[in-house]
């Protein structure tokens, strides 16, 4: 069987990443910039081709890819006269890579179903040097004939590829497992900023705690910033902890529930991002707690 032609929306850290992997193994791929020209380029000079819109992307793809930074982002390439829809014909398909509100991806979905495409969503996990080598998690849900039909590419970027059965589905997971995670985190850095304020060795408490079941990848990698000075461990940004933590929130109220756990890991990072620490990592966020500390 001949291999699908890739439409790629969205060459940052991780659609870069992705995209070389799936030119080592030999796939086409049409591409657009979402902000970076120079992944464009180096994935053009590999034998891609670049593509002015979405709609151009899609009326010249089979799997339609986005790896972009929010829903509206999303949004933004899926709607109007150049966008996703409006060049999708019968049995294309269109999957998001990024993290979004699941009211968002049910409601695109339904817009892909009414020109004959289909709309899987399918957030990320693990890093961009596991999407080079084609090891990432992978959250799929949606149709299971458009699963079908991108299982073979979703297996070439995915080690671990979980179908996770009806649309929005795998964004839901993906949020829960985020707010999870940026909890865990966020508590690690107060613990280890307490530490510092009440005269306890970090090393000491990390030594403990980690010798207990508390022990986890989030504590290490926490531990990573707040003992070894290395904050490129949990490389994820504060700005994007907080859009996740807060599309969490936003989800809960969707579905009528209040969550009363995200609402202080919320507070904290987005006090940390407007107070300039975006950028930096979320085991920095331990700076934040030591400051709030005095």
């Amino acid at each position: 069987m001949s291999k699908p032609i890739i439409g790629f929306i969205g060459l940052g850290l991780m659609g870069r990443a992705m995209c070389d992997h799936m030119q080592d193994e030999r796939y086409s791929l049409n591409v657009m910039a979402n902000r970076s020209r120079e992944a464009v380029e180096a994935a053009v000079a590999k034998g891609a081709t670049e593509c002015a819109t979405p709609k151009e992307i899609a009326e010249n793809s089979d799997i339609v890819m986005l790896c972009v930074d929010t829903s509206q982002s999303v949004e933004g390439r899926m709607y109007g006269d150049d966008g996703v829809i409006a060049g999708l014909s019968e049995g294309k398909v269109v999957i998001d890579f990024g993290t979004s509100l699941p009211s968002s991806t049910t409601k695109i979905g339904g817009d892909v179903q009414a020109v004959g495409g289909y709309y899987l969503d399918s957030p990320i996990g693990r890093t961009p040097a596991h999407a080079r080598d084609g090891l990432l998690n992978l959250m799929c849900s949606g149709s299971k004939e458009g699963y079908d039909k991108a299982e073979g590419i979703l297996k070439v970027l995915g080690e671990n590829v979980f179908y996770l059965g009806n649309l929005g589905s795998g964004h839901t997971i993906k949020l829960i497992n985020n707010f999870f995670g940026m909890t865990v985190a966020n508590a690690m850095a107060e613990a280890f900023a307490m530490a510092d304020k009440m005269g306890v060795d970090r090393q000491q408490l990390y030594d403990v705690m980690s010798a207990g079941p508390l022990h986890s990848g989030m504590m290490d990698f926490v531990k990573g910033y707040a003992v070894d000075n290395d904050p490129s461990m949990l490389a994820f940004a504060i700005k994007n902890a907080a859009k996740d933590v807060g599309y969490y929130s936003q989800m809960s109220k969707d579905a009528g529930a209040d969550s009363i756990m995200s609402k202080s890991t919320l507070n904290a990072l987005e006090t940390a991002r407007d107070d300039g620490m975006g950028d930096e990592m979320v085991s920095q966020m331990f700076d934040f707690y030591k400051k709030s500390f005095g």
